[in-house]
């Protein structure tokens, strides 16, 4: 046995109490115990013992029981949840304005959206503002507008291609070679 504080699991537990029940029927099947200043005979204490065995059964089947009760609940929901979805957009649709015929059906209809002050509408537009500017962010025309700045390209064309490993020296760019010789002064 190791030397841990832990709590012993019920199943733990019940081989621990169905051991003692065996033992005491086994070794002591007449005998009689004082146990913390209590006395029993064995029929009481293996009395003692089962109602505890007797416990943890039940537990054991009503938490098996929750579980079988909570993937039904999951199953039904799965399945009631959308049509409970629809019912209730039908319903704000049919009796949109008419409050207590909603009420009637436990729905609430939506609060109407509230206007933005004009303070409001002006610090959204430049929070907007500020967002797009430090976002860098640009509209269709804008972006159209960008050009590249490419002002040169050097085209190495491919000698051979059977070769992996590269040439010793590499080849002259075309647009050198083609180029006139500037003047010197």
């Amino acid at each position: 046995m190791s030397n841990t504080t832990s709590k012993p699991s019920k199943a733990t537990t019940l081989a621990r109490v169905q051991a003692l029940i065996a033992g005491t029927n086994k070794h002591f099947p007449n005998g009689s115990f004082t146990l913390e200043n209590t006395a029993y005979t064995t029929a009481s204490l293996v009395g003692l013992l089962k109602g505890l065995a007797d416990a943890i059964a039940a537990t054991d089947a009503a938490h098996a029981s929750t579980k079988e009760a909570v993937a039904t609940l999951r199953g039904e929901r799965a399945k009631v949840g959308p049509v409970m979805l629809a019912y209730k957009r039908w319903l704000l649709t049919t009796f949109g304005s008419a409050m207590q015929t909603l009420a009637d059906f436990g729905v609430q209809a939506p609060k109407a959206r509230t206007p933005l002050t004009s303070e409001q509408t002006a610090a959204a537009v430049a929070k907007r503002e500020s967002t797009r500017k430090a976002r860098g962010t640009r509209g269709k025309k804008q972006k159209l507008a960008v050009k590249g700045d490419v002002t040169g390209v050097i085209v190495t064309p491919v000698t051979h291609a059977g070769s992996s490993t590269p040439s010793a020296t590499p080849a002259e760019p075309a647009s050198k070679a083609s180029a006139p010789a500037s003047p010197t002064k």
